[in-house]
């Protein structure tokens, strides 16, 4: 980075636009950076490891990227979005998250038609490394949160030119008072205390609990053992396989259609889609197993993903991200990225034995009376964001009493 001529005041209109982008980038960068860092090493070893324990050690790292991710990426979104369309902006990390798992179905499958098993798997784990690699280089691009440059930074001036940047149709009378208004609910929620406290109960009961049901559905230990299930319903090992490369089309379709429609019909109402779908396909996929009707299993497999798709999958990075006053949103968007891993961990390390210890009809129950559980708390508790600036949902939450 090039700084410009020391006559020319680092913070004044007349500095090099150019240096003051560059600086914007660099910030960032660096965060993300490290997170495709994390992806590329993980895949490279994932890919040569030598035994167990340097195995766990890649994936572990690995593991550390996807979580850093999902605080990071949805929190930045939602600060840099204009509120009509945060929303699709925001899902769109979801989006591309199931574009990669249809992927890794689709790369999986050829890698193990073409190679041998002995080889095959660490091809399926290495090519990771192509997209971390491009993720990495787009990076440079990338400018920083106007709110954080705003509240953390005190930096007016780069604040309201990124403001400027992601929302270029509001005129500099109404980006100065945008910057007033980011200013001054910043100055009222850190006046407001710690982060646990109840001037913050309902976003952190909001963001407990949509992380909480959403695995809590069961998504990632269907996701994670789809040909294990499909093998239950007594589809043969490559079948499944395959079944699983329909999981992840339907994913990426119906992700799609929630992208389509968060900003159309609201948080709320996808979730009580969503929670009405689970129901019912995760009820027929119960019954299946109990009186045997095999035959149906796949297809309510694929209903439930669509009713994730639709539902939790589009809502929950969204709705998160957009609770939070300004200074607690990164340790909010933490805590719900937490919850939403600690359970997935639990829910896939215990799913094996679930179904070798219970028929399999018991555990898809349990995922239904889940479900009930989430629609209820839909009903009482979920509050509809869509379109609401960040600052005003911060006074709709109460957080500033």
């Amino acid at each position: 980075i090039r700084r410009p001529p020391r006559s020319t005041p680092l913070y004044s209109s007349a500095a090099s636009d150019v240096y003051k982008r560059q600086v914007l980038c660099a910030a960032t960068s660096w965060t993300l950076l490290w997170i495709g860092a994390l992806y590329l090493v993980s895949a490279v070893w994932s890919g040569f490891a030598t035994d167990v324990y340097t195995f766990i050690i890649a994936r572990v790292l690995g593991g550390l990227g996807i979580g850093i991710s999902t605080v990071v990426a949805p929190l930045y979104i939602a600060e840099i979005a204009p509120a009509e369309r945060r929303g699709r902006l925001t899902a769109l990390f979801q989006f591309n998250i199931v574009f990669g798992i249809l992927a890794a179905f689709l790369s999986n499958y050829l890698i193990g038609q073409y190679l041998d098993a002995s080889v095959a798997w660490r091809w399926m784990l290495g090519v990771e490394a192509v997209p971390a690699l491009l993720y990495c280089v787009l990076c440079f691009g990338i400018p920083e949160s106007p709110r954080w440059l705003l509240a953390r930074r005190g930096e007016r001036a780069a604040g309201i030119r990124v403001l400027r940047l992601v929302q270029p149709e509001m005129s500099a009378e109404q980006t100065e008072a945008k910057a007033d208004e980011i200013l001054a609910m910043s100055r009222v929620s850190t006046a407001s205390g710690r982060f646990w406290s109840l001037g913050l109960r309902v976003p952190i009961l909001l963001a407990f609990f949509v992380a909480f049901f959403n695995q809590l559905s069961g998504i990632n230990a269907i996701l994670y053992f789809a040909p294990r299930i499909f093998e239950l319903a007594g589809l043969r090992a490559k079948s499944a396989l395959l079944q699983s490369i329909g999981i992840g089309i339907s994913n990426l379709v119906f992700t799609f259609v929630g992208l389509w429609l968060i900003d159309r019909l609201g948080r709320r109402t996808l979730l009580y889609i969503g929670s009405f779908g689970y129901l019912a396909s995760l009820g027929l996929t119960a019954w299946a197993f109990f009186t045997g009707h095999f035959a149906i299993v796949p297809w309510c497999i694929f209903a439930f993903i669509a009713a994730h798709a639709i539902g939790q999958g589009t809502v929950i990075w969204v709705l998160i991200s957009e609770i939070f006053p300004n200074q607690y949103r990164a340790t909010g968007q933490s805590l719900g990225s937490a919850t939403h891993w600690v359970f997935a961990a639990l829910l896939t390390t215990f799913f094996p034995a679930m179904v070798n210890a219970f028929a399999p009809g018991y555990v898809f129950l349990f995922f239904c009376g889940m479900m009930v559980l989430q629609l209820i708390w839909v009903k009482t508790m979920v509050p509809e964001t869509k379109g609401v600036p960040l600052e005003e949902l911060q006074r709709k939450l109460g957080v500033e009493a």
